[in-house]
């Protein structure tokens, strides 16, 4: 299965660049280009990709404000010739940031990263219905699913927190993590993924597990409504 793309620049030569430089990698398919966020936006409304090449300085919606709007975004790697643009790209959590003009090696480095994120790490088993087991040093820990109270994620590493008080520290990336649990789960926020089982109180911006007050994000507000209902109904 092939990965799809899109590119979101406003300067023909970038995205001529950039499909060129994508053009060698099998696995991924370009399936539309744009000149500004909005076009793409539109496009996003009703279709889904896996990555977006996204640039920064753009006419009518910068590419950072673009990706702020998106509700549930695919993976994003910046493109731009602006350095100032480094620390945000890191705080909405984007794969990687290529400055502009873009080599081909640079490039084979982003989408090493992208395909490391499309595969568990060793740190994590399959996974069943009822648990899951990681690595933590040398030692394989099984950890059951209705013991979990959250997951939170910091940079490449997740913290499983345990209703013993336990929790366990372990490299991966949470929305790779979050494939791999069961429906009692639902992510709230992109740093946090909650057990629903556990929940103690909501409000319209955060929720409660015992006394842990956990915010809710704005992009996934939506989410949590809809998980939100199926546990009233249960």
């Amino acid at each position: 299965m092939k990965h799809k793309c899109i590119i979101v620049d406003d300067e023909p030569l970038a995205r001529e660049l950039i499909a060129s430089h994508l053009a060698n990698f099998e696995s991924f398919e370009l399936i539309d280009s744009f000149e500004n966020a909005l076009k793409a936006y539109t496009f996003l409304e009703t279709n889904t990709v896996d990555l977006i090449f996204l640039d920064i300085e753009m006419p009518l919606l910068k590419g950072n404000d673009f990706l702020k709007k998106l509700k549930n975004p695919p993976k994003v790697i910046f493109t731009t010739a602006y350095r100032e643009y480094a620390i945000e790209g890191y705080e909405l959590n984007v794969i990687d940031y290529l400055l502009k003009p873009i080599t081909f090696d640079r490039f084979f480095v982003s989408i090493e990263k992208f395909k490391q994120l499309q595969t568990p790490k060793k740190e994590i088993s399959a996974a069943t219905e009822n648990h899951i087991f990681v690595t933590s040093g040398s030692k394989n820990i099984k950890i059951i699913f209705d013991e979990i109270l959250y997951i939170e994620s910091l940079k490449d590493y997740i913290t499983i927190h345990l209703e013993n008080g336990k929790s366990h520290h372990i490299k991966q990336n949470i929305s790779v993590f979050e494939k791999l649990l069961n429906s009692n789960f639902v992510r709230i926020h992109r740093s946090f993924i909650i057990q629903t089982k556990k929940l103690t109180a909501y409000s319209k911006n955060e929720i409660e597990i015992n006394t842990i007050e956990i915010p809710i994000g704005t992009s996934y507000k939506e989410n949590w409504l809809n998980h939100l209902e199926t546990i009233i109904l249960k």
